[in-house]
């Protein structure tokens, strides 16, 4: 499979094999549901808490009568029906993080990939350098590039003038190859790849 090269002044620059392996499989909305929710899981922070019965400072007394008080039979205050009291099977600090098999992350990877090829949103670039820092320079850049909502990703390195003058610009990510993965693709409407990129990919998912 065939690509054509630009650079970021979107001129010409040769061509560049992809694999079909990774870049021409079908479409599984059910592999990228998966790697994503996994992905999602990982980042929960769980530190969400609440007081058990244990925890509640209240007291401990049977406060009323047994019968008589024409209410219902308690024997302390730190059950949940009061004011200040615990709740039942609330949430501790945990870890929401699940397993997902290898070949299932590499899969949808590869997915990812090959969607956003099958939707035209792949654009292959010579490399991401950038002589200035500015801002304004590199939103010039991207105009002729056609692109306003993108996630860039680079080889091994991120050229730092291109890092830092794209990190302020919305909707605009970009990241090393090792960064790569299936939420971060999906979640920018055109995926830009450097030749460096592409083939440290290949390299790896192969």
């Amino acid at each position: 499979m065939k690509a054509d090269v630009i650079t970021l002044e979107a001129k010409k620059a040769g061509s560049i094999d992809l694999d079909e392996g990774i870049f021409g499989l079908p479409e599984r909305a059910d592999i990228l549901q998966r790697v994503v929710v996994w992905q999602l899981a990982k980042r929960r922070s769980g530190t969400h808490k609440i007081k058990t019965r244990g925890e509640v400072t209240a007291t401990t007394k049977k406060f009323l009568r047994q019968k008589g008080s024409g209410g219902a039979r308690h024997g302390d205050k730190k059950v949940g029906v009061f004011r200040g009291g615990a709740k039942a099977h609330g949430p501790v600090v945990r870890s929401h993080a699940h397993g997902l098999p290898k070949k299932i992350r590499l899969l949808g990877l590869k997915t990812a990939l090959s969607t956003k090829q099958a939707a035209g949103k792949l654009v292959v670039i010579e490399d991401a350098a950038a002589a200035s820092v500015k801002t304004k320079d590199m939103i010039a850049t991207l105009s002729k590039l056609g692109v306003n909502n993108a996630l860039f990703i680079d080889g091994p390195e991120v050229n730092d003038n291109f890092k830092r003058a794209i990190s302020n610009i919305p909707y605009v990510d970009v990241l090393p190859t090792q960064g790569a993965n299936v939420y971060d693709i999906l979640r920018r409407d055109t995926l830009v790849l450097t030749k460096a990129a592409v083939e440290s990919l290949m390299e790896r998912l192969k």
